[in-house]
């Protein structure tokens, strides 16, 4: 029988030794900069300015950001690498720390050389925090209900509206606004625009106190009469849908990987108490309907990692992973909230009490289901892919 060639392998699931070295370093930095943190951050609703500086020096923060900008360069796999582990810590810690992608993406995706070169640096320069300004009072999954708007008036657009659950928005130096320069257009009347926070008219009108990841600002943000230079605008008038939908495929591969890292905090935490827990003489890990869950949830996490890792490689090799980007980010927001539901169930009554870690996971755990498009949105982006592929 004839040898054949070495063949090279068509997949791999391999980690370069750089990629590595950045989990071990983002794990690291959860362990002792995060973790120790986490309750008391949540329970006091504590903006993290202080670990967003320690990550922004190690160089955990804006690892996107291209070399041609003084940025690490890196790709959605390393996103990804980092989104987990910083969640892993702490999802609301975490997320105040990855978010500043979701606020800066669009000017890397649709802003000019001259633009790019004017709000990207300052974000390497020091910790500044950047917004991402879509969702409304009254349009959430329906961007097409926007109604905030930016009308023309020579140079200048004036920005008159609201905007609802904006992460890191009362910390933020400027924020990625989406408002309709026509009205009569839907969606496809849909501008978007870099909007500094010390603008006159913008208003900061209150931080939200939330359920979960509470150490992460939430807010909500009014515009009023905001004047905003046309040379702020990004793209042309009727791009900004385009814009905030490239985005959020950008994005959604890290999101998911965050909610992969609360899973797998509290099947670590079930692991660790069912071998210590004894009921009827045996450790509860003996009981087959306490193993049963936890091999499910060990299952589950595995599953909703490679499809995160699956849907950052494709954009990471430059393919469209609109399809790839909602299975990720719907399959690992339900199994955050089922194993950190589960996770509970295995701790009992102790699950329940706020002295128990299990508790703040499952909270953390809801907002994945819902942020950068709830799991329903993801079902209907999943089912259009399918029935009406690259469609507009």
């Amino acid at each position: 029988m004839a040898t054949t060639a070495a063949i090279e392998p068509g997949i791999s699931f391999a980690l370069t030794e750089e990629q590595r070295a950045l989990r071990e370093l983002a794990h690291e930095f959860a362990e002792k900069e995060i973790r120790p943190k986490a309750a008391e951050y949540d329970e006091h609703q504590i903006h993290p300015a202080d670990v967003i500086a320690k990550a922004h020096e190690v160089g955990l923060m804006n690892p996107h950001l291209p070399e041609e900008l003084g940025g690490a360069g890196l790709g959605a796999l390393e996103g990804a690498l980092i989104g987990e582990e910083l969640c892993w810590g702490c999802s609301g810690i975490g997320t105040s720390i990855v978010a500043n992608i979701l606020g800066a993406l669009p000017v890397l995706l649709a802003g000019t050389d001259e633009q790019q070169r004017e709000w990207v640096p300052p974000l390497l320069e020091e910790p500044i925090l950047c917004s991402f300004g879509l969702t409304e009072p009254n349009a959430g999954s329906d961007v097409s209900g926007i109604q905030t708007t930016a009308v023309r008036m020579g140079d200048e657009y004036v920005i008159n509206g609201s905007k609802m659950f904006i992460t890191n928005a009362g910390q933020a130096a400027w924020l990625t606004v989406f408002a309709s320069t026509d009205k009569d257009a839907g969606h496809r009347g849909l501008t978007a625009f870099v909007v500094p926070t010390d603008a006159d008219g913008v208003t900061i009108e209150k931080h939200l106190d939330k359920m979960g990841q509470r150490a992460t600002d939430t807010s909500a943000i009014a515009f009023q009469d905001v004047q905003v230079p046309a040379a702020n605008r990004l793209g042309e008038e009727g791009e900004g849908f385009k814009i905030a939908m490239r985005t959020l495929d950008h994005t959604r591969p890290g999101t998911a990987s965050g909610a992969v890292g609360v899973a797998r905090a509290a099947f670590e935490h079930a692991v660790e108490y069912a071998r210590e827990r004894v009921q009827f003489g045996q450790p509860i890990a003996m009981n087959q309907g306490v193993n049963f869950l936890i091999a499910d949830m060990a299952a589950e996490i595995e599953a909703a990692r490679l499809l995160c890792w699956q849907a950052a490689w494709m954009l990471d090799q430059g393919e469209r992973a609109t399809l790839q980007s909602s299975y990720a980010k719907r399959f690992a927001a339900d199994t955050a909230m089922k194993v950190t539901t589960d996770a509970v169930q295995v701790f009992g009554g102790y699950g329940y009490i706020k002295e128990f870690p299990v508790e703040k996971l499952m909270r953390d755990a809801k907002l994945f289901q819902i942020y950068e498009g709830t799991s329903q949105i993801q079902r209907l982006v999943i089912a259009r892919e399918i029935f009406l592929p690259r469609g507009d």
